[in-house]
């Protein structure tokens, strides 16, 4: 997951050839030409699969991304890409949202990112499961504490 810069492998592509089980190799980053602003960065997916570890039966949610960058962006088409190779990967609700933000962590080194998935209920229950993280040692990591500490799910008041 080191594919940084402008030499984008997806994006103009004519064919779509995707990744059907977890594949993080496919994100791409560009650089962020207002590296001295801070500001918001927001991806709403509505449309996210994966399957449940134990049943084997697909759960559906709503990813919320949002982030500050730092030096780097994540290309959207590479990131629709890397949703969609959850489709066929046996994961937890709880999990699938901090390997996303993990991973994009990786890549990207935000000043600070939070991710939430709003799942569809199953069973009679849903779960909304919610993680973020601020670079430490700076005011990133004093907002990730304060937003995780009033977090009330509630993505779409949070998010938009």
């Amino acid at each position: 997951m080191d594919r940084k810069g402008e030499n984008f492998t997806l994006l103009g592509k004519k064919t779509t050839d995707y990744k059907t089980n977890y594949a993080p190799e496919v994100l791409e980053t560009f650089k962020n030409q207002h590296q001295e602003n801070d500001y918001w960065v927001r991806f709403n997916c509505p449309e996210f699969t994966t399957l449940c570890p134990i049943t084997g039966q697909p759960d559906f949610a709503t990813i919320y991304i949002a982030y500050i960058p730092g030096k780097w962006l994540v290309e959207s088409k590479s990131l629709k890409f890397y949703l969609f190779s959850f489709r066929n990967h046996g994961s937890f609700h709880e999990d699938c949202v901090n390997v996303i933000m993990k991973d994009l962590i990786k890549l990207m080194a935000p000043k600070y990112i939070e991710v939430q998935g709003k799942f569809t209920p199953r069973g009679g229950i849903s779960i909304d499961p919610y993680c973020n993280y601020g670079q430490p040692g700076t005011k990133w990591e004093e907002l990730a504490s304060r937003r995780l500490y009033e977090h009330d799910s509630k993505p779409k008041e949070r998010f938009n």
